[in-house]
């Protein structure tokens, strides 16, 4: 049985370059551009109209930016993942979008199959980052610590389990298979541990494991 496509949303105002995203993605049978967004406010409705297993988010955009536009997303119910896609390599835009609840960051000079690479890594429940800033983002690590106190003996057993495979970058079927539990189970444990914890995101989560001593 062939696999189903997995969909996309792009946001970026600039038509040209979400028509070569655009085209780029049509030559993979596993995904599919099922809307594309000029701005936030379009975005984030698309957004709600499709819930698409991929946003595609451009930061730099007139009106409502994509932090701004990224929090909106986080205001409604998503089931897929949120990539920014930018040309910024800047520590602080890095760290922001992470902190708002980003699953991950790709620049825009990315080669064409790095980029749908990391689309399938995004779509199926991956973090992904651009080889360039994970040395941005180490950097950020080291240098901030966590400024809000949360208790991880307020998670139960499993979810702390769960935690930790997320900070080894592990998928969510990745992780059933190796807990021997369903995948839509895993997903009910990590919306709990995420509301539990007060984290917007898997990445979010896994940089306070990870900042916190807890990996």
């Amino acid at each position: 049985m062939k696999e189903e496509a997995a969909t996309i949303l792009l946001i970026d105002d600039h038509p040209m370059l979400r028509n070569g995203v655009k085209q780029l993605i049509e030559l993979d049978d596993r995904l599919q551009v099922v809307a594309e967004a000029g701005n936030g406010t379009q975005g984030v409705a698309l957004a709600g109209e499709h819930d698409p297993d991929l946003i595609l988010l451009d930061l730099n955009m007139p009106g409502m930016n994509g932090l701004d536009t990224l929090v909106q997303l986080r205001t409604i119910e998503l089931s897929g993942r949120i990539v920014v896609f930018s040309v910024s390599n800047h520590e602080d835009d890095v760290v922001n979008a992470l902190k708002r609840g980003a699953d991950g960051y790709l620049l825009k000079d990315m080669e064409p199959e790095e980029l749908l690479k990391s689309l399938h890594q995004a779509a199926a429940g991956q973090m992904v980052l651009s080889e360039t800033l994970t040395n941005v983002l180490v950097a950020s690590l080291r240098e901030n610590r966590p400024t809000e106190e949360r208790d991880i003996e307020q998670l139960t057993r499993r979810e702390r389990d769960i935690l930790k495979l997320i900070t080894q970058g592990m998928t969510n079927k990745a992780i059933a298979r190796k807990l021997s539990i369903t995948e839509s189970t895993v997903k009910v444990h990590v919306k709990h541990l995420l509301k539990k914890m007060k984290l917007k995101s898997r990445v979010e989560a896994a940089v306070w494991a990870l900042q916190s001593g807890h990996e």
